[in-house]
């Protein structure tokens, strides 16, 4: 069904769990199954988080979306503190191209790929719980026009 939505429907913000909430929920499972937190894997979901906050209004927002994120985002306001799963899961989409552009050893690079990875399968495992059923179709996209 989702597959069939419209874009001009709406993600109802802010969203719960957050991005900022899922990634520290990511850190709080690898601590269980590591029995610590490793620097890097910290430091991945803190650039995942920078990443998001910045490439949210540049490149992850469908034209519609434009306004509700300058209703939204005020301030101080992050957007990995408003956002959720959905718009986490497009800047996974966008990655490989920001990645391509940026100069990193081979090495390093693949143990990024590595923890990318490891933090889709931990939203692919807990979809039920991070991702909307359904968008709201009662929200008003940027044109003022209801969705359907």
């Amino acid at each position: 069904m989702i597959g069939s939505l419209s874009r001009s429907w709406l993600v109802k913000l802010p969203r719960s769990p957050t991005v900022d909430g899922i990634l520290t929920k990511y850190l709080e499972y690898r601590v269980k199954k590591d029995n610590k937190i490793s620097d890097s894997c910290a430091e991945v979901t803190k650039g995942l988080r920078c990443y998001f906050d910045k490439a949210l209004p540049a490149m992850l927002l469908y034209k519609k979306e434009q306004k509700q994120y300058k209703e939204e985002i005020k301030g101080d306001v992050s957007p990995s503190t408003v956002y959720g799963a959905e718009h986490l899961l497009r800047l996974f989409v966008k990655l490989p191209e920001l990645l391509s552009s940026v100069n990193m050893e081979e090495d390093a690079l693949n143990k990024l790929q590595q923890k990318l990875l490891d933090i889709l399968k931990f939203l692919q495992k807990n979809q039920a719980h991070f991702f909307l059923s359904a968008y709201d179709g009662d929200s008003k996209g940027a044109d003022g026009a209801k969705g359907k």
